[in-house]
This record gives C-alpha cells, structure tokens and sequence, in this order.
C-alpha cells in the first residue's frame, strides 16, 4: 500500500478556451491570471466575467480554480489588491478554490480582505527549508510552492517535518528559470520590464555577446564551449518518466508550467500526466509498460529539450542548452473543435456549397493555416489520436475555401472521421 495519496494535477490556462481543454483533458486543477498581480502579463489572462464562466465551467465537472496574485507588489499595489480580492470574494456562487501569493503583504491584505479564502504560497515565495514552510503554515496557509531548486531528498524531509495538512505543489514539467525560483533581474535590466511584476522578455533565451571597453561597437562572441553563446538558455522540465519517485516524495499537487502556452500544449502535457498517474495508480506494472506512449506523447508538443532539473541533484551543464533557443516543434495546432452539427442539421440559406445532407460538419476556429485534402490528427481527451482527411473547408456563410489561411477565422469543417467537441486538430510540422 502506498504511504500517500494520489496527487493532484495542476494545469495552466491563458484563455477561456485553454481553461475549458485542460479541464476536459483531464487536470485536477487549474491556475489562471487576472488581469492584474500575476507573473504573466503578457498572457491573455480573464476578465472578471471570464474569470467566472471558467470556474463555473470547471466546478461544474469537479475541478478546482486557482487565482495567481503572486507579483512581488510595491506600495502602489496595496491598494488595488485589496479591491482586486473583494472582487474575487464576490464571484459567487463559483469564487477560485484557492489565491496564489508570493508577497506578505499580499497574504496579509487576502487574509483581511478574504479571511475564509483558501492561500497557497508560490514558488516566488523561494520555500526551501522546512522552517519556512513551517512558517507559512502557521500564518494559516494551506499549500506552499517548492522552490525549482529542490531536490525530492529535499521535499521528503520537509514533508515529514510539517502537517500532513499543509499540501506540497512542486512543478514537475515546462520552462525552468535560469534565476533562483524566477525572481530575475535580468528583464527589469536589460528592458525596464519587471519580471517579478509579470513583464519578463525572457532574456535568458537570448543570445549574448560582449563588447570591451575601448573598442565600441566591436562585438565579441561569448562561447562557454565550443557549442554556441546561449549561456542562460535551460532546457524544459519533464518527470513523466518519474511519477513513482514524486509520489514518494509526499507531493500533493504535479504542477505544469505554461500559462502563455496554447491549447495543443497544455492538452498534450495535461492528457500524458493524466494518464501516467491514472495508470501508476492502477499499478506499476501499467505505468512501466505505457511509458513508450508517454515518451511519444509528451515529445508532440512544443519543448526545448528535457532535463529533470533539481530533483536528482544539482544540473551540470547537460541542462543547459547551447546552440539555439528554438521550440522543437513536431506538431501544429489547428483548432478545437467547438461544436459538432450532425448529418442535416444545419444548412444556413440553403447554400449549395455545403456537402450533401449527410455530412457532419464541424465548427472551429482556425489557429494555423490548413487546407482541403491535408492528412490532419484528431487528438481526444480519451488518448486516441485518429488520423483524419480535411474533405471541406467552409465559412459560415457557406462558401467553400480550399484553405484556411486567416488566423481566429469561424469555420465550418467536413472530415472524413467523426470528431466531437473539445477534441483538438493539429498535424505534423
């Protein structure tokens, strides 16, 4: 019998739409951004109202929401915070199931402000030792945020040194932060964009090289080897192959990185977590026979190379990234699909461009360019990819197109294989 509960899955989402995917593709959880006080400004993020439909949307199929507030806040902030909580208070009858925050202040105006809201601590918090999560529980919060630099020696200490009620999140796949948990200086630097205050350019992906002194404008190009000159470029997390050895660990909540990430991204990473914890769940012996499918699985999706960052020891350079600091992209996202008309269901002004009466037609709305007669993959919630041909492309007008090359375009497809809505498009790159 194994000593701890099965963890929960924590997924990210950007948009309404990438809430909706991770929650029909399996997460336990999701954590998404206001439009204020979180670390990904550039993310689409939700308005109050979208803010609503994605927790009533959610909870209406057992899943959590989690709020991020976790900017480092200056005096300027307060203020709005406070006002910023009340209106999460007053998200009734679905307010978030939890707040994200890094900043005491923060903790302190949530707890005035919201003294029953459930409080995790993020991991810009740099929770590294079990005194300070000893601290936070104290202070009455209910999760705190591994650091990135942990090792699982690490978080097993600590939790056999704190309540079995205060829960351990710790990320287990997506970007790492070449700085101390993510709280670099390196964007405010270079930019004047504060990445603790959720503006970050990510610089560490950048290409550097130095200028001496007395030599303006000559550029020298900085080699740590052979290799190349991105000496800040980390390669992603990923512990799919690892699920037994975090679970030892005694961590609560498997946290996925990516809330600037699309639907394709977060369905694939959400729906191979899933499954490798339903079936390490089920019993080892499934998990090991299955990994195959979670290595070919997790590589469809946009990655720089994996790494298991701290939770084996400190990274040597192998986890770094030397050459470039590309996305390996094996696949291209199409569209979700949004709804799914039956055989005759709709035939808008009785447009002779529609197919006969006895095609189904499905609506999206496309996110890259595709076309009639292109080889396309359908990717279900259930784990079945099915291969697919494009057989019409129409507006919702009803003319037929041969392509679809505008971006966010409403269409309507005719497929040679049954999709239903939710299930994801994409084709290889």
């Amino acid at each position: 019998m194994r000593k701890y509960k099965k963890p929960e899955l924590l997924v990210p989402a950007s948009s309404l739409e990438v809430l909706e995917t991770a929650v029909v593709f399996g997460a336990d959880a999701v954590y998404i951004g206001g439009e204020a006080y979180g670390l990904r400004a550039k993310a689409k993020n939700f308005s109050l109202e979208e803010m609503a439909r994605g927790i009533a949307f959610a909870h209406k199929r057992g899943v959590k929401v989690y709020v991020t507030a976790n900017i480092l806040a200056h005096n300027e902030d307060l203020e709005g915070a406070e006002a910023y909580f009340a209106q999460l208070k007053a998200l009734r009858p679905d307010t978030p199931d939890a707040v994200i925050v890094s900043d005491p202040g923060m903790f302190l105006i949530l707890r005035r402000v919201w003294p029953e809201a459930e409080i995790h601590i993020s991991t810009q918090a740099n929770s590294t030792n079990c005194l300070t999560y000893l601290f936070w529980q104290r202070q009455g919060a209910k999760r705190v945020v591994a650091a990135r630099e942990l090792s699982l020696r690490e978080i097993k200490e600590i939790r056999e040194k704190i309540s079995p009620e205060t829960e351990i999140e710790s990320f287990v796949h997506g970007s790492l932060c070449i700085s101390y948990s993510g709280r670099c200086l390196l964007s405010n630097f270079l930019t004047g964009r504060d990445a603790n205050r959720g503006a970050c350019t990510h610089p560490c992906r950048w290409n550097y090289s130095v200028t001496e002194e007395s030599r303006p404008g000559e550029q020298f190009p900085v080699y740590e080897n052979e290799r190349g000159t991105y000496l800040f470029n980390s390669k992603d997390l990923c512990m799919v192959e690892y699920i037994p050895e975090l679970v030892d660990a005694g961590i609560d909540s498997l946290k996925i990185e990516g809330r600037m990430k699309t639907a394709l991204y977060v369905a694939t990473v959400t729906r191979t977590y899933r499954r490798a914890l339903d079936d390490y769940f089920q019993s080892e012996e499934t998990y090991r026979e299955h990994m195959g499918w979670y290595r070919q699985e997790i590589a469809k999706c946009t990655y720089r190379q994996y790494t298991t960052g701290f939770y084996f020891g400190k990274p040597d350079r192998n986890a770094q990234i030397y050459e470039d600091s590309t996305y390996i992209q094996e696949y291209v996202y199409l569209g979700t699909i949004e709804e799914e008309r039956g055989a005759g269901e709709l035939w808008p002004g009785n447009s002779q461009n529609f197919p006969a009466p006895d095609t189904a037609l499905y609506g999206v709305e496309q996110r890259n360019k595709f076309c009639v007669g292109d080889e396309v993959e359908i990717m279900k919630p259930t784990g079945e990819n099915i291969a697919a041909t494009v057989r019409g492309i129409y507006t919702r007008d009803g003319e037929a197109v041969g392509s679809a090359p505008h971006s966010k375009q409403k269409l309507l497809l005719a497929l040679s294989e049954a999709a239903a809505r939710h299930d994801l498009l994409r084709r290889k790159a």
